[in-house]
């Protein structure tokens, strides 16, 4: 079809930050206020709700102290029973086809699953260990019969001192749990990321580099016109520096030395609003342009995100509105719901008017102590697949292959420089593919 005659798509895409259940009292309700504002209350319920009636001097920050403590943002899902409650609901067809896309398909998610791992402790009872939240959603998804939903990337890089309830940007201080958690992904569940959402909203240069090896799709660009006015922990781009960012719905190739910058990078960074919190929230301005991008380019992905620690069922609706509102204008817009890795996929190859390139396929095999990894089929993002190997100890690794062609054959070698053959247990590799999917392959060697 002639690129000039194709119906102009937007791709609505619903990404959840997936952490599972948080559980916060009153005391660290009023510690964050501290933190923010720099206001020191006793803490009571009684305190609480009049700082949300407004009816406490502040000196004029009384409204945006309420949007913080607003009770929609306090009702948190404070266990899995609460998160199964929400999703009972948020995942029926009911639910999802309250407003249905040009194809007559209901509403999709995108589930961005984060590990909790590498914690000194735990106040807010989040689920701790590898696989948690991620085998929860991939059993719930599985039960309910939600082929449409995706299961993607989300990471926390630690702090310093590792306390949970501080944030982080550095990947370099969190590369020991980041690369066993990729390792587990390949060897334990046959999975490979292609999709990111990043920690806290905030990239950095050892982020995005590390990204750029992997992943291909990243719906991270926060731009927007928000000043985070009165937000202290917010201000100077303490978190998610996005104010250099182009502000549209197409995406971008980072530069290699500003990852806000447009230039030759592998990886598309797409823009995603917050909906249902108290920054960079996605509103009818933001949907018309999305609409506007759509028509001037083809294809335009409007993109979102929240967290399943609060009830998502009023974000999505609230999304429907603003749709509601703004689609009339545009009859001419092929409204879909999609996946994050769907829509990425299916934008970027319009428009580069072409066939997405299949997934990558990877032969492995062991030739004495030396492993030798193929790509047979499709194409592979980045440079090398990631080695995952893990020993009899029960302790994973990531190293480096040894290219013996160039986007094609690699090989490890098991001895006294790496590894002794007799200590592994199991060895495997993945990689995503150059428009999403992923391949993945594995061995064994006990």
């Amino acid at each position: 079809m002639n690129p000039e005659t194709r119906q102009p798509v937007l791709h609505v895409v619903h990404c959840i930050d997936t952490e599972g259940p948080l559980n916060e009292g009153i005391q660290a309700t009023f510690s964050r206020l501290k933190s923010i504002f720099g206001i020191d209350l006793p803490p009571s319920v009684a305190t609480l709700e009049a700082l949300q009636r407004q009816k406490v001097d502040l000196g004029g920050m009384e409204a945006r102290v309420a949007a913080v403590l607003s009770p929609a943002l306090l009702a948190y899902n404070r266990d899995w029973s609460d998160i199964e409650r929400m999703l009972e609901d948020a995942l029926s067809a009911s639910f999802r086809n309250r407003m249905l896309d040009a194809n007559g398909c209901g509403w999709v998610y995108s589930w961005h699953c984060l590990d909790h791992l590498g914690y000194t402790e735990n106040p807010r009872h989040k689920a701790l260990g590898y696989g948690k939240v991620f085998n929860f959603y991939k059993q719930i998804l599985a039960s309910s019969k939600s082929t449409r939903d995706e299961i993607n990337w989300h990471f926390h890089p630690l702090s310093l001192t590792r306390r949970p309830l501080a944030a982080a940007t550095s990947f370099n201080n969190s590369m020991d749990i980041l690369l066993a958690v990729i390792a587990r992904r390949i060897l334990e569940d046959s999975w490979f990321p292609t999709t990111n959402r990043p920690g806290f909203h905030a990239e950095r240069p050892d982020s995005h580099l590390f990204l750029e090896q992997w992943l291909p799709f990243d719906y991270a660009n926060q731009a927007c016109d928000d000043n985070l006015q009165g937000q202290r922990d917010l201000q100077l781009g303490r978190f998610g520096d996005w104010t250099r960012a182009p502000a549209d719905w197409l995406g971008y190739h980072p530069h290699h030395d500003d990852y806000q910058t447009p230039g030759h990078c592998r990886r598309w960074i797409f823009r995603c609003l917050n909906v249902g919190t108290r920054l960079r929230c996605l509103t009818e301005t933001h949907v018309r342009q999305a609409f506007d991008d759509a028509c001037a380019k083809g294809s335009a992905i409007l993109a979102f995100a929240d967290h399943d620690y609060r009830d998502i069922r009023p974000d999505v609706d609230h999304v429907r509105q603003l749709l509601a509102n703004v689609a009339p204008d545009y009859p001419e817009v092929s409204l879909r719901f999609s996946g994050a890795e769907e829509a990425a996929q299916q934008h970027v190859c319009l428009l580069e008017n072409r066939q997405p390139q299949s997934p990558p396929c990877f032969e492995l095999r062991l030739d004495g102590n030396r492993l030798h990894a193929r790509l047979s089929a499709g194409s592979m993002f980045g440079p090398q697949p990631f080695l995952a190997i893990l020993d009899h100890s029960g302790r994973y690794y990531h190293d480096n292959l040894d290219v013996i062609e160039p986007g094609k054959h690699w090989t490890y070698v098991f001895d006294e420089q790496t590894l002794a053959l007799e200590s592994i247990c199991r060895t495997g590799i993945g990689a995503a593919g150059k428009d999403g999917g992923f391949g993945v392959n594995s061995i064994s060697l006990a």
